[in-house]
């Protein structure tokens, strides 16, 4: 019987090839862990690393506006925000309006400085890899305390990462370690110091326990649960108050180990959707308001009495077609839909210029090593035509399309219904609640996953990595072979030749095209994140995964 490595000789070369920053996708497949399909997830992730300049792809935190020296104040920053989907947990949340009130009162280890692109310390003073890359070592900083007044320490650490680490814990971020750090692989070597045991070398690791991964807000070791009566954390904010589908406040933490929080008093009021977000801002009744579409939001726009400020990401919409269905069992079908849309106007009517174009893949054009030279898909409704009778359907079909309401998607949705109506295809159109469109989140159980056809919410960080899982998800039963070993084969080079752009660009570029060619996925743009806020707010930072931070913010008169 062969092995593996004698079937896949490119596979068994590419890991003997790689250095201590290693290959353990690879090595996982050649020792019969994980699948096939697994291991075309963990190459594209991989290529999003390249590209990404981390293993998690989030576009950089950005800051906006000067942040005015001074003492802290009694002023309260007012936020008009959406209301989560559900319960508010590090370990389970994934709605982007829960992650800006996790970050009020917890940390992370290391923070990625979106000003300089480049990681620094948080609860974490250093870390450092052994000569082969499989442990890090991280120095972590003492006279930290839990809100409660609990000390900081490693055992913290280690808990924190074994419950995001454990498959029965419910944890949202079971893809981010899983095949790089097990249970257990945290361990305590002193009181501040903690060793990361990795299941194989990984020269990114930092990135996983960062703040682009943002499930890992450190918890104490003691946690049980029940994380909205207490919001515990180690941040210059605590809890003052957490109402569900009303709202939050958090006040000044006085026991702060770093400089303390300017404003007295953050306080977040929830909204159903953005145009009630933006009436509260238009009527004095909020200072900020989080991650919004410049679609209906014109009177902030034009006003000089506000700002809206922004940051170019990898955030998206993927519209998705399930490649084991046999509506989109042809790649022709798939490329038809995908030549139907225009994606200038895209870019112009549903983000006023503030998006870039879109060529169905990840690399967007905010990564340094996307390759520019691939050429970009455009609107072509004769070929589009041509690709449907060449694929037995010249009349078209009708499926239904599933989506999300969440800002500027369920218009997304009528332009695809327009667009495809052009080449003969008749959309129907579901748009459902976010807590009913991604239900449970697993085959059988989430209309995101079951739908033939669908646009979903893509951001940056892990959920970057969701592209990937997905594509692999509606790979299932497509001959897809010569992209899985493409992206593998560059797997070690990729990390080896990370400082190396143009032989990154190369490798990415042979990506893109590949997924151009199988559209297992159509990804129209990449938009900015936008904030909006008076023009009195200075010193909000705020990220591409919706993070949104206060401690520096100030309000003028």
């Amino acid at each position: 019987m062969k092995t593996p490595a004698d079937r896949f000789p490119a596979l068994d070369l590419a890991r003997r090839q790689a250095d201590a920053y290693g290959n353990h996708a690879i090595d996982e497949f050649f020792a019969g862990r994980i699948t096939r399909r697994e291991l075309l997830r963990y190459a594209s992730v991989i290529g999003l690393s390249l590209v990404g300049g981390g293993v998690l792809n989030a576009p950089r935190a950005s800051a906006q506006g000067s942040t005015k020296a001074g003492a802290p104040s009694n002023q309260t920053i007012r936020v008009a925000h959406l209301t989560p989907a559900g319960a508010v947990d590090p370990l389970t949340v994934t709605d982007a309006a829960s992650l800006a009130l996790l970050n009020q009162t917890g940390e992370f280890l290391i923070d990625d400085d979106g000003e300089k692109l480049m990681l620094k310390p948080a609860l974490a003073l250093s870390w450092k890899p052994n000569d082969k890359g499989d442990v890090w070592t991280f120095k972590l900083r003492d006279n930290v305390k839990f809100h409660d007044g609990q000390p900081f320490t490693a055992k913290d650490v280690v808990a924190t990462f074994d419950r995001l680490a454990d498959p029965a814990s419910g944890s949202a971020a079971l893809s981010v370690p899983k095949g790089v750090l097990s249970k257990g692989g945290a361990k305590v070597v002193d009181e501040h110091t903690v060793a990361f045991h990795l299941d194989a070398p990984n020269g990114n690791f930092p990135y996983y326990v960062s703040s682009d991964n943002y499930n890992a807000v450190i918890l104490p070791a003691s946690y049980a649960g029940g994380y909205e009566k207490s919001f515990i954390g180690t941040g210059p904010f605590k809890l003052e108050k957490y109402q569900p589908k009303v709202g939050a406040s958090f006040v000044r933490n006085p026991d702060y180990w770093g400089d303390k929080a300017l404003p007295e008093r953050v306080q977040f009021s929830f909204y159903a959707d953005q145009q009630a977000q933006l009436l509260a801002l238009q009527g004095h009744q909020a200072d900020v308001m989080g991650t919004f579409t410049v679609q209906g939001a014109a009177a902030i726009l034009n006003n000089p009495d506000y700002k809206a400020v922004g940051v170019k990401s990898s955030a998206h919409r993927q519209i998705h077609m399930r490649n084991d269905n046999p509506l989109f069992k042809d790649k022709r079908v798939r490329q038809a839909l995908a030549l139907s849309l225009d994606r200038e106007v895209l870019v112009r009517g549903l983000f006023k210029g503030r998006a870039q174009l879109g060529n169905d893949s990840p690399f967007a054009p905010v990564f340094p090593s996307s390759d520019a030279g691939v050429p970009q898909r455009k609107i072509d409704i004769a070929k589009a035509k041509q690709l449907l009778a060449q694929a037995g359907v010249p009349n078209g079909f009708d499926v239904t399309l599933t989506t999300e309401k969440y800002m500027e998607i369920p218009d997304l949705a009528v332009v695809v219904q327009n667009a495809a109506k052009a080449i003969g295809v008749r959309i129907n159109l579901e748009v459902e609640s976010q807590s009913l469109y991604y239900g449970a989140g697993t085959p059988g159980k989430s209309d995101w996953l079951d739908s033939p056809l669908g646009i979903t919410d893509l951001r940056s960080s892990r959920r970057a990595q969701c592209v990937s899982e997905c594509a692999a998800h509606e790979h299932r039963h497509m001959e897809c072979g010569a992209l899985q070993e493409s992206a593998i084969r560059s797997t070690g080079r990729a990390i080896r030749d990370r400082r190396r752009p143009r032989v990154a660009e190369k490798i990415s570029g042979q990506i893109q095209t590949l997924l151009l060619d199988e559209t297992p996925i159509i990804i129209p743009f990449f938009y900015d994140q936008l904030i909006a806020m008076r023009k009195g707010v200075n010193g909000v930072r705020f990220t591409a995964l919706a993070q949104l931070y206060f401690d520096r913010a100030v309000l003028s008169a």
